[in-house]
C-alpha cells in the first residue's frame, strides 16, 4: 500500500463507529479461537458487547479483573497516575513500585520483588532464577527444573517448556533443555523421579508448581503431598517456586495459594489479579535465594509508575473492603450451588473443585456436554466462563462478586446446561 492509502484506511477505521469481525480478523492474527462476541464497556461484574447485550461476566479477563471493571478507586489512581508520570526506566528510583514491594513482602513470606510485565515473564524470571542457584549454588553447570504434568505456566519458550502439557508444545521444537515432568499431587512419583536423576548424576535445583493448577483443569494442590515437597526441597537444597499467577492475589481466599497448604516457598510468581487488568507481573523472593544481580535480568516496562499505582489501589480495596471475606462466603455459595447442580444432573456432571473464586464444574465423557459447547450455551444466556481443560468449565468472577450475582449465575448454568442437553 502507498502511504495515503494506509494513512487512509487508518484514519477510517479509527473513525468508525461500528465493529466488523471482518474487518479485525483481516489484519489481526488468528492466535486464538475468539466467541462471535466483542465487548466495549463494563461495570462491576457485567460487561456489554457492540450490539448492546449485557453479560455477567465470570471470565473477569481470565482470573485478571479482580476488582470487576471501571472501578472508580482503579478509574481514580490510573487517571490521577498518568496525569503526573506514566512511564519511566528502571534507571531510576520509581516511588510506586517501591511501595508496592513493600506491600508485597508485608504481606507475604517474601523479601524482595521483581516486577515485570505479565505472568510468563515472571514465570521466565523465575526459571533464571533457578538456573542461576543451580550453578552458582550448588554447583551444578547443567541443573534440572521439575514441573508438574498438567501445569501451565506460560507462552513463551521457557514457559511453554515447563508447561506439562505435550499440546502447547507442538509446532515448537526443539524445546528449552534442563526440565523434567512430574505427576500432580504424586509424591511417590517424585520421589522416584529424584531417585532416577540421583542415578543418572543430574542435579534437581528448584521444583515449579502451581498451588491449584488453573488451565490444567482447576485441580488443587493436596496439602500433605506440598508439605512433603518443601521437607524434600529442604532435605536437597532444591528451591520451592511456586506459580500463583492465577491463585494469587486473593483468588484462593487466602492472599496467596500457597497459604491454603500450610508452607511457604523459596519464591513465587504474580501477575493476574495483581495490577486488575493493567499488565504487571512480579518475581518474589525471600533474601535466601535473592541472588540475581545488577544486569542479569531486567524489563524496560516492568515495574513502571502507572502499573504499580494500578497495583497500589487493587491491595488498597483489597485491605479496606476485606474482600478476602467475600470471595471465602461467596467461594463457598458458588460451590454450594454448582454442588446441587451435579446432584440433580449426575449423567451431565462428574463434580467440583476449586479454592475460594477460582472453581471447576467436571463434566461427564458426553459428547453433546463439552466445555466449549456449556460455554457457548452460557454466552446465549448472558453468562461468561471459560474452559480449563477436556472436561472442566472454569467459574473466575472478579472478586468483589455479589450472592445475588452467584444466584444468578448458578440459575445462568443450570439454563445453558439443559439447553445443549436437550432436557
Amino acid at each position: 500500500m502507498s502511504p495515503e492509502t494506509v494513512l487512509a484506511a487508518t484514519d477510517a477505521a479509527i473513525a468508525s463507529p461500528s465493529f466488523s469481525t471482518d474487518a479485525f480478523d483481516a489484519c489481526v492474527m488468528q492466535t486464538y479461537g475468539r466467541f462471535p462476541i466483542a465487548l466495549e464497556r463494563g461495570e462491576g461484574c457485567r460487561v456489554w458487547d457492540t450490539e448492546g447485550r449485557s453479560y455477567l461476566d465470570f471470565v473477569a479477563g481470565i482470573a485478571t479483573c479482580t476488582l470487576g471493571h471501571a472501578h472508580p478507586d482503579l478509574i481514580d489512581a490510573i487517571s490521577d497516575q498518568i496525569r503526573k508520570l506514566h512511564h519511566v526506566s528502571n534507571l531510576y528510583y520509581i516511588p510506586e513500585q517501591g511501595q508496592l514491594a513493600a506491600w508485597l513482602t508485608a504481606n507475604s513470606c517474601a523479601d524482595r520483588v521483581f516486577f515485570c510485565n505479565s505472568g510468563a515473564e515472571a514465570n521466565e524470571a523465575a526459571i533464571k532464577l533457578a538456573r542461576k542457584y543451580g550453578n552458582t549454588v550448588l554447583g551444578v553447570e547443567n541443573p534440572i527444573i521439575l514441573t508438574a504434568q498438567a501445569s501451565f505456566h506460560g507462552r513463551t519458550l521457557a514457559a511453554v517448556t515447563a508447561t506439562g502439557q505435550p499440546k502447547y508444545h507442538k509446532g515448537f521444537q526443539p524445546l528449552v533443555q534442563g526440565f523434567r515432568y512430574v505427576p500432580y499431587n504424586d509424591l511417590a512419583a517424585l520421589e522416584a523421579t529424584l531417585a532416577e536423576l540421583d542415578a543418572a548424576g543430574e542435579t534437581p535445583a528448584a521444583i515449579l508448581l502451581e498451588p491449584l493448577q488453573g488451565e490444567g483443569g482447576v485441580n488443587p494442590g493436596d496439602r500433605a503431598y506440598f508439605q512433603a515437597v518443601r521437607q524434600l526441597c529442604d532435605q536437597r537444597q532444591m528451591l520451592l517456586i511456586l506459580d500463583e499467577v492465577q491463585v494469587g492475589m486473593g483468588r484462593s481466599g487466602k492472599l496467596w495459594g500457597y497459604e491454603n497448604l500450610g508452607i511457604e516457598p523459596d519464591a513465587f510468581t504474580v501477575a493476574k489479579g495483581l495490577g486488575g487488568g493493567v499488565p504487571i507481573g512480579a518475581l518474589l523472593v525471600r533474601e535466601s535465594c535473592n541472588i540475581l544481580q545488577a544486569g542479569e535480568h531486567a524489563s524496560t516496562f516492568g515495574g513502571n509508575p502507572l502499573a504499580c499505582r494500578a497495583g497500589l489501589a487493587i491491595a488498597q480495596v483489597m485491605d479496606r473492603d476485606q474482600l478476602l471475606a467475600n470471595v471465602q462466603a461467596r467461594g463457598e455459595q458458588l460451590r454450594s450451588g454448582l454442588q446441587e447442580l451435579v446432584d440433580r444432573y449426575p449423567n451431565l456432571l462428574a463434580g467440583v473443585r476449586g479454592w475460594g473464586l477460582i472453581n471447576g464444574l467436571v463434566l461427564r465423557n458426553d459428547p453433546t456436554v463439552t466445555p466449549i459447547a456449556l460455554v457457548k450455551a452460557a454466552i446465549e444466556q448472558g453468562l461468561l466462563l471459560v474452559p480449563a481443560g477436556a472436561e472442566v468449565v472454569r467459574f473466575v468472577p472478579p472478586l468483589i462478586v455479589s450472592a445475588a450475582e452467584i444466584d444468578e449465575a448458578l440459575a445462568m448454568t443450570e439454563r445453558a446446561l439443559l439447553a445443549i442437553a436437550g432436557a
